[in-house]
């Protein structure tokens, strides 16, 4: 019985959230390139990261033949976003299975109220070749 209290609890939590919070945005962009070549095709997503509830994600898409990539999103909360980037690649890879995935968190300063960012973060030129802190090996994405 506590279980099912404890269930309605948070449903009513999210569902307050998704009613009441206030609208957040962020972007960012960029260029990966992998060994002095541009990156093409790479997976990028923009996330804002939960501690209650599900991560959102605000935005993803691919690097273009430049290796180059734009993602902006919004969300509501009632707490100020915690935004990452996530970057999916197999630059020198070779055969290995899943792709090699890192996060980069979006400074708070680059938080914006509404559903249109008012600033975007320059993550520069990003060099896929090396291995990053928290690198790890993600299948499904």
């Amino acid at each position: 019985m506590r279980s099912i209290i404890v269930v309605f609890a948070l449903l009513g939590v999210v569902a307050a959230i998704e009613m009441f919070g206030r609208d957040q945005s962020s972007a960012v962009r960029g260029k990966l390139i992998c060994d002095q070549r541009p990156a093409a095709g790479v997976l990028v997503k923009l996330w804002d990261k939960d501690t209650l509830d599900s991560d959102d994600l605000l935005d993803s898409g691919t690097t273009d033949a430049n290796g180059d990539f734009h993602l902006a999103g919004w969300t509501k909360e009632y707490t100020p976003i915690d935004v990452k980037l996530n970057i999916y690649h197999d630059c020198n890879d070779g055969i290995k299975p899943c792709q090699r995935k890192f996060g980069i968190k979006i400074p708070d300063s680059y938080t914006s109220s509404g559903k249109v960012p008012r600033k975007v973060y320059d993550a520069g030129v990003i060099q896929l070749a090396g291995a990053y802190p928290g690198e790890s090996r993600d299948c499904i994405h």
